[in-house]
């Protein structure tokens, strides 16, 4: 069970999870105990946050030797907004790039760029990154710094 507090209802943190289309910040700590962060693209998926990466990416094997993470999800511009917490992450194989094409459509809105092209390449080994959260923390200062601008 998840652990939540902050301003928003569970049904509120769904809903900007899946409308709020800003990279996942994750970090996680190296075999010598410093801390390491990337950001990454994600989804929701009900019950995990869920990125995708190149299989050869340092966090891989960063989270294969120690799964607990803290992460944050939140907008770069006023009015601020997000959510913050920590969890486990465990990494699965993508061999078909199923997760990664629904966030090339998701952040992209197609696979007709070079960058969508270059990600969804068959030379790219792709995994998953599943972050089950233990706790989500929310805040929205809206009501403070106002609405933002159009």
């Amino acid at each position: 069970m998840t652990e939540l507090s902050g301003v928003w209802s569970k049904d509120e943190l769904i809903e900007y999870f899946e409308r709020t289309t800003v990279p996942l910040r994750l970090a996680c700590r190296t075999p010598s105990g410093n801390l390491w962060m990337v950001s990454l693209w994600y989804l929701y998926d009900g019950d995990a946050l869920c990125c995708a990466t190149a299989a050869s990416a340092d966090i891989v094997d960063l989270l294969r030797k120690g799964p607990s993470v803290a992460f944050e999800v939140s907008t770069n511009d006023p009015p601020y907004t997000g959510v913050r917490g920590n969890g486990t992450a465990s990494v699965e194989p993508d061999s078909e790039k199923e997760l990664l094409r629904e966030l090339v459509t998701r952040y992209l809105g197609d696979a007709d760029s070079r960058l969508a092209r270059e990600l969804l390449s068959d030379d790219r080994s792709e995994v998953t990154i599943r972050i089950e959260p233990n706790r989500l923390h929310s805040w929205d200062f809206t009501a403070r710094m106002g609405e933002p601008s159009p």
